[in-house]
């Protein structure tokens, strides 16, 4: 029996694969740059944001309910700015920056994580089993 979350055509399940699998990715680039903070003339990297990687595909929530909240178009974009300062030595890495960004990401993992285990705890209560 194959299971499928979708909601507006996109598969949740396959979704949340998808971004795991960029947080994985992005974790090892930014240990990179954490391990290359003293390495002169190197430069800091990161991958494309994941929002900009679903552009084209429809992500929107759909209000089932009028009591719940609708989606807005008016949702402001974060944007991350180009480096501006450098070391002496060459060196764009900044150390305060990569540790936030994987404390950023280990926190959408969690997020991710706990939504998968919410989603597979409801299949199971539609099917009659517990979790």
């Amino acid at each position: 029996m194959q299971t499928s979350a979708s909601v507006g055509g996109v598969d949740f399940f396959s979704l949340a694969a998808k971004r795991l699998d960029y947080i994985d990715q992005r974790q090892r680039v930014l240990a990179q740059n954490i391990a290359n903070a003293d390495t002169p003339s190197y430069q800091a990297r990161d991958l494309t944001p994941f929002e900009k990687l679903l552009q084209g595909q429809q992500l929107t929530p759909v209000q089932t309910n009028p009591a719940h909240l609708g989606s807005s178009a008016d949702t402001a974009t974060l944007m991350t700015q180009p480096v501006t300062e450098r070391a002496a030595d060459g060196n764009t890495v900044n150390l305060e920056d990569q540790l936030t960004k994987v404390a950023d990401d280990e926190t959408s993992s969690a997020m991710v994580g706990n939504l998968w285990k919410t989603t597979m705890g409801l299949y199971l209560t539609a099917l009659g089993r517990s979790s």
